[in-house]
């Protein structure tokens, strides 16, 4: 009898761990969301969640208060895009100093865009460079947007700078490259489709591997793919036609921008979160 007893207590003490894990995470997941006043959590370090792999989203940035404060931040918006809850993801507000996790532990990647600019060279954004560096060689799914785009090129070796042709503001058509036939990520879309854009810097020179993906007649590369799972794009496909009108009324010094619905951003969202999360 004593003999059958131990696997009962050996039971126990692993439902007992299991519980007081998943109530940590909890514990934490609520300290992080009260701290935030958003549901979406933030990273803390935690080996546990590094288990759970997420999608990985590292901030470099926020939108303007007044926009955010009626439609929510960049993250808001790429998950909603994704059509994932906050549960699936985290985020590393690196621009506001959160340490960069082990970029194994996540299930993919997505860089957010940014008011500033790669060529500033911001602590923070050098060291992100690094850290982008890491995780490709990993083979984490990774999908930079805008900012992200250009900051994975740089990292990847690429040449970032402002477009000579200068700023590329609102709706504009991007047309698909022949590799982008056969890519998981574009695959399929109309060419051209319209896009969101909202950037002076570019991508002016490609890291060595990489393959173009995209182009408009403002900036030759729009979209670009390192290895089968690494993505750039200089387009917003997080952004609505509300978003963009938002932008260009506060950045179009004063010019006529034209925005109009551009809904096949939110299909790239879609497929890359399927790709990364399954």
């Amino acid at each position: 009898m004593p003999a059958a007893a131990a696997p009962s207590r050996a039971y126990d003490m692993y439902q007992l761990s299991t519980h007081l894990m998943l109530r940590a995470i909890q514990f934490n997941d609520t300290h992080d969301r009260a701290g935030r006043g958003s549901a979406v959590q933030v990273y803390s370090g935690w080996s546990f969640r590094e288990a759970m792999a997420k999608l990985m989203i590292i901030k470099t940035g926020a939108t303007m208060p007044s926009l955010k404060a009626r439609r929510g931040d960049f993250e808001d918006w790429i998950l909603a895009g994704m059509e994932i809850g906050p549960a699936q993801a985290e985020v590393c507000d690196i621009a506001a100093g959160h340490q960069l996790p082990k970029p194994s532990g996540a299930a993919g990647i997505v860089i957010t865009g940014s008011h500033d600019m790669v060529t500033d060279h911001r602590d923070w954004s050098e060291r992100a460079a690094g850290w982008l560096s890491e995780a490709v060689s990993k083979g984490v799914p990774t999908l930079g947007i805008c900012y992200g785009h250009q900051l994975l090129a740089y990292a990847l070796g690429g040449k970032v700078d402002y477009n000579p042709r200068g700023r590329e503001m609102g709706t504009t058509e991007v047309t698909l490259l022949e590799p982008a036939v056969h890519d998981a990520l574009l695959s399929g879309l109309p060419s051209p489709f319209q896009a969101h854009l909202c950037h002076a810097q570019s991508v002016l020179e490609l890291p060595t591997g990489a393959v173009a993906l995209a182009s408009s007649p403002w900036d030759g590369n729009q979209a670009f793919r390192v290895d089968d799972c690494i993505w750039g794009v200089q387009f917003h496909p997080e952004f609505d036609a509300d978003i963009m009108r938002a932008y260009a009324a506060v950045e179009g010094h004063g010019e006529t921008i034209e925005v109009i619905d551009a809904p096949l951003g939110t299909e790239v969202l879609k497929r890359f979160a399927a790709l990364a999360l399954g």
